[in-house]
């Protein structure tokens, strides 16, 4: 006698149609998959803050969650959104001077040039440079490629601006309810994850850790470089300072490199033209003061919490963004501390 009867036949359709809708509800929600990666991320991050105020000033959970809501309002999406103003405000002034001529970088590129030594000017020979009228006209077709860029970005952040509306209001109403309702839903979950609760447990406090680590970390390290860069060309007098600060933060979510790939040319060009202190200073303050934030920090930050190699922090971080855009200097290290988490536990149960 068969004692495995063949099961129901809506039971065996039932896991094609559990794909086809979860399918379907992806799709739905891809459009906005940052403004929930983000909600989540808020969630994580302000958690311990609701909690307290359950604890220690004995609010109702939905009276903390608003609170706590206010609070995200008031020091992260307020000053946020007035960096972003006077940001967009000086890059529309840049703009403006350099399709009036009045910033000619090529200019500033003929003093450099004029001034290369001559083993500097032997290479370029054989790299086929050597004359400044074809080297001039790459650097303006350059220059004019990169100011319709930035045109077409500014156009479309001005026509994009209710889909980022709409992306923020997802995002806060989406931490509120994470915020007070974060443990049902993650009980909920972890109920039709086929998996033992320890490891479960393990892939949960795994992911929160990493998110909070990348975050809290990659964005600090950010601001401290991108705030110490723009004081120093403020110093220097250097045209366009919070610019190139916001450039220089967003770019230190590279490790190693990134704020160096604008304060560097900046000293080249400063030793070039003949402003030896301005370009030595500038590039000692670099190298002790900017480079250093990254070295020290960002191990203790990131890589310390998410129990992950430097490397493997930085060749994520570095993928992610070339995958994810903005978004990957979370996804990346997120992936890969889940990719190890889930071999370790495959391995474990071997």
């Amino acid at each position: 006698m068969d004692n495995n009867p063949t099961p129901p036949r809506d039971d065996r359709a039932l896991l094609p149609l559990l794909v086809a809708v979860s399918a379907a509800l992806v799709v739905v929600l891809l459009p906005f998959y940052a403004a929930i990666m983000w909600g989540v991320i808020l969630a994580l991050l302000f958690t311990p803050l609701y909690r307290w105020m359950l604890v220690s000033v004995g609010c109702r959970p939905t009276v903390a969650a608003l609170c706590t809501m206010a609070i995200v309002i008031l020091i992260v999406i307020l000053p946020t959104t007035l960096i972003m103003v006077a940001l967009a405000q000086e890059a529309s002034g840049v703009y403006v001077r350099l399709q009036s001529g009045e910033l000619n970088p090529t200019l500033y590129f003929s003093h450099v040039f004029d001034r290369l030594p001559d083993w500097v000017t032997a290479v370029l020979d054989r790299l086929g440079l050597v004359n400044f009228t074809t080297l001039q006209r790459r650097v303006t077709a350059a220059m004019a490629q990169g100011s319709q860029f930035a045109a077409t970005q500014v156009f479309n952040i001005g026509q994009n601006t209710f889909e980022f509306v709409v992306s923020l209001f997802i995002a806060l109403y989406l931490a509120f309810f994470l915020i007070r309702d974060g443990n049902i839903v993650v009980w909920a979950i972890g109920r039709v994850i086929p998996l033992a609760p320890t490891h479960k447990q393990q892939l949960w406090e795994k992911f929160a850790t990493v998110v909070r680590a990348t975050v809290k970390g990659n964005l600090l390290v950010a601001a401290i470089q991108g705030a110490l860069g723009g004081l120093a060309f403020w110093f220097l007098g250097i045209g366009g300072a919070l610019l190139w600060a916001v450039v220089m933060a967003a770019l230190s979510l590279l490790p190693a490199i990134g704020a160096a790939m604008v304060w560097l040319p900046v000293a080249l060009y400063f030793l070039a033209s003949g402003a030896i202190w301005q370009g030595l200073s500038l590039m000692a303050y670099g190298v002790l003061v900017i480079g250093l934030v990254d070295n020290l920090l960002r191990p203790i930050l990131v890589g310390k919490d998410t129990l992950m190699p430097d490397y493997v922090v930085m060749i994520t971080t570095v993928g992610g963004m070339a995958v994810f855009g903005i978004n990957g200097f979370v996804l990346g290290p997120l992936i890969a501390a889940m990719f190890l988490a889930v071999w370790h536990i495959f391995g474990s149960t071997r």
